[in-house]
């Protein structure tokens, strides 16, 4: 139930709980997806997800890590324990989400933080024309074992 709570928190802070939704919810981890209602800068996608790690207190970790190299590795088992995935795991292909979604005409940023036992990574995008929402995509997942 944390990783309700703490995905909850989060998508109210970014004004994108309403029409929200689970895209994976098991016991370690959840997936969300939604549309903020912010206008928030291209510029500002990068600070306002460490804003949102300041505000609950999660220590923001470096993407290019070994812990959060580690996080992902997690990440990746528990989606794969409850979906059929074909291939090795890859955690270099979080790094390539940035420049895929710019090849799709699109500003994006990403971050990771950890909050006590709970990762969380965010991932905010919206097109490069300025039209449309601020789109959102939240992994929130236990690392107990």
């Amino acid at each position: 139930m944390k990783t309700r709570n703490i995905a909850g928190q989060i998508m109210g802070q970014l004004e994108a709980f309403e029409g929200s939704k689970a895209a994976m919810d098991t016991t370690p981890l959840l997936i969300v997806r939604g549309k903020s209602r912010k206008k928030i800068q291209p510029e500002e996608l990068g600070p306002t997800i460490s804003q949102i790690m300041k505000n609950l207190g999660a220590k923001e970790l470096d993407m290019f890590s070994d812990e959060t190299a580690d996080i992902i590795t997690i990440m990746d088992e528990q989606i794969r324990s409850q979906v059929d995935i074909q291939g090795e795991t890859d955690i270099y292909g979080i790094y390539r989400l940035k420049e895929s979604f710019e090849n799709m005409n699109c500003h994006a940023d990403y971050g990771m933080g950890l909050l006590d036992d709970i990762a969380i990574f965010i991932v905010l995008w919206k097109d490069k024309s300025g039209i449309g929402p601020l789109f959102v995509e939240l992994v929130v997942s236990s690392m107990e074992t």
